[in-house]
């Protein structure tokens, strides 16, 4: 089965079924952001440059979602929350784990590519999230 990103220019698919975030860093100011922008949101210089960003970091925060948002697809419940990568940077992302009392504040995580629907033309969608590195 083909496989598609939920959205272009989020992450790159690796051939071994992985991949890692593109970010953006600032040529600037140094700063760096996800998902890439063509300008800073930090200084809004235009002289930004891809970066692929960690595949580790620490879980900052986190929840269950038990209701199916309008447009998601996806199974529910799914885990979310924010994890801090090394960069710096929060980012809001889907969580494998979907049990609260399983996750703790500063638990290491790893970047997964996981797949959330199978879209109308039989291919399988294909999103980001982070899983615990014990998992």
């Amino acid at each position: 089965m083909k496989r598609i990103p939920v959205h272009a220019g989020l992450f790159i698919l690796h051939p071994d079924g992985g991949g890692h975030l593109i970010g953006g860093e600032c040529r600037a100011c140094k700063q760096v952001h996800f998902p890439r922008l063509k300008s800073c949101p930090y200084c809004a210089a235009d002289d930004c440059r891809e970066r692929e960003l960690s595949q580790s970091g620490k879980l900052y925060l986190h929840t269950t979602v038990l209701n199916r948002p309008p447009g998601y697809r996806g199974e529910v419940p799914f885990g979310f929350g924010i994890v801090e990568l090394p960069e710096g940077l929060r980012l809001v992302t889907r969580l494998t784990e979907t049990r609260s009392e399983r996750l703790s504040l500063g638990m290491p995580m790893r970047l997964v590519i996981t797949r959330l629907h199978t879209d109308d033309e039989g291919r399988e969608v294909v999103s980001y999230a982070f899983a615990a590195v014990d998992e």
